[in-house]
């Protein structure tokens, strides 16, 4: 929906049972939506996320970098998976690499991937 729709009518029939003034309501949601290129941005860190070997990989990170060969052993499984989820979870911009000669190190892009997981851990634990 654009701001310039109008909400579908069964929601506009009960935001004017609900507010005295409707229009405005519906006028501060619509400014408050979150832009697409926001959530698709969101949506794909999430998705980076949403993979318990990816996963595996940023704990492995959180206290050193680590070279693709460590990674292997972490996720005992052979380069080219180990290779397949780097490159997804680089493209959401959660891990950063550099090269040193044959081999490639790995390290977290920013330590804010570690307050979600650790926010994924609380949320379990209260579950």
């Amino acid at each position: 929906m654009s701001e310039t729709d109008s909400p579908p009518d069964d929601a506009q029939d009960a935001l004017e049972r609900l507010y005295d003034d409707p229009e405005a309501r519906i006028a501060s949601l619509q400014n408050g939506r979150p832009s697409d290129q926001d959530v698709a941005g969101q949506a794909a860190i999430f998705k980076a996320l949403g993979n318990d070997d990816r996963l595996r990989v940023l704990e492995a990170l959180r206290d050193s970098e680590c070279c693709g060969c460590e990674l292997q052993v972490v996720l005992d499984a052979p380069q080219s998976t180990v290779s397949t989820h780097l490159r997804k979870l680089k493209e959401a911009g959660l891990v950063k690499s550099r090269k040193k000669g044959k081999w490639s190190y790995y390290r977290i892009a920013d330590t804010a991937v570690f307050e979600l997981l650790d926010l994924a851990h609380a949320v379990q634990d209260d579950a």
